[in-house]
């Protein structure tokens, strides 16, 4: 029994003090990088290893982008964005148009993507439209409950009339 017990504090011992190849140490540090319009005119990102497996850290993207006429964008650091690990999204930051889209992750993760991205418009109904589309819709519950309210009273007062009148 001593030396199962010895072989087994010096197994402890052993995995205690090695360094294990954990999930961060698995990659070569090359990223894969999807890059897309927003449907306006801002760009995302999704980033993932090489490999396929989300990101475990914050990596530095930086965008630069070139349009027609020789209009420029950047270099502008992307933001990670709140909608899960490893995205990224710049925000409003494109003029309507075609625009050639550089998206790079800084050391120790050096990639770098160019896609053509077409930037437009966001699309919105006037604001006075959209009220005056809403207000007749707002008004039908509350002149539906007013009229059922009214006829509640209405038999109410027909009960009390009844009862008080004498048969005759």
């Amino acid at each position: 029994m001593g030396r199962r017990l010895a072989a087994a504090v010096l197994a402890g011992l052993l995995l205690a003090i090695l360094p294990v190849a954990g999930p961060a140490r698995a990659h070569d540090g090359k990223l894969k990088l999807e890059v897309a319009g927003d449907g306006a005119t801002g760009v995302t990102v999704q980033a993932v290893h090489a490999d396929g497996h989300r990101l475990d850290t914050v990596v530095r993207l930086v965008l630069s982008a070139t349009a027609e006429g020789g209009r420029t964008v950047g270099p502008v650091q992307l933001a990670p964005s709140g909608e899960g690990q490893g995205f990224y999204s710049s925000g409003p930051i494109l003029a309507p148009g075609t625009w050639k889209v550089t998206v790079q992750a800084l050391a120790p993760n050096t990639t770098r993507v160019t896609v053509e991205v077409r930037a437009r418009a966001a699309q919105t109904a006037p604001a006075s439209v959209a009220q005056d589309r809403a207000e007749p819709s707002s008004r039908w519950p509350l002149a539906l409950g007013v009229l059922a309210a009214v006829a509640v009273v209405a038999l109410l007062l027909l009960a009390v009339i009844r009862r008080r009148t004498p048969v005759g």
